[in-house]
């Protein structure tokens, strides 16, 4: 008689769960988060780094960041949360490394309007900025707000975009191109020199 052996397929553990993991130090998080989010933090990384060898560091870095984050605080969205501490690090790798990234490119988008001369009032003014954006990004749809994130905060390439909402590169391009308008005149009726 023949043994059939049944394959045993293990979802992954809830968010809830791995928070609690983290907050009474079990070690056990750290393995429930890669086998939750790996794929989908490395692609973070890729996007901005560009290096399969340095989106590893990221995701270790990432997990040693979470590892130590989390008892001082408990994220409400453990993906958004890990979401920003990847891209964070991504980004100071990037800096690091000086490499041509589609981080590059998406910023490149946005510089015609955006600038940062270094200064303190320059900084308090990227306070400001960002304060406009980030209510600008929440007046959007969801459709435009779920491209906007994915081009300028998460990296995504456009034809990643246009594949994940089952939509040409073309018309991704033209939602982007309305965006960026929008957030010019949004800026401009703030006061922003553009």
């Amino acid at each position: 008689m023949e043994h059939q052996q049944q394959q045993i397929t293990k979802f992954p553990m809830g968010d809830e769960q791995i928070i609690s993991l983290y907050w009474s130090r079990n070690e056990k998080a750290i393995e429930e988060t890669d086998a939750k989010y790996k794929k989908y933090l490395l692609t973070i990384a890729y996007h901005i780094v560009h290096n399969p060898h340095d989106c590893e560091e990221c995701l270790n870095d990432t997990y040693l960041a979470t590892w130590n984050a989390i008892p001082m605080s408990r994220p409400n969205v453990l993906k958004a949360f890990l979401t920003t501490l990847m891209r964070r690090i991504a980004i100071n790798r990037y800096h690091s490394n000086l490499r041509h990234s589609e981080m590059t490119v998406a910023l490149s988008e946005l510089e015609d309007f955006l600038s940062d001369d270094g200064s303190v009032d320059s900084q308090f003014d990227a306070r400001e900025l960002g304060r406009v954006i980030s209510d600008f990004v929440r007046s959007l749809s969801e459709r435009r707000r779920f491209i906007f994130v994915s081009r300028y905060y998460v990296a995504d390439p456009i034809d990643t975009i246009a594949a994940d909402l089952h939509l040409s590169r073309s018309m991704v391009n033209k939602e982007l191109a309305a965006i960026r308008k929008a957030l010019k005149e949004r800026l401009e009726s703030e006061g922003y020199l553009v």
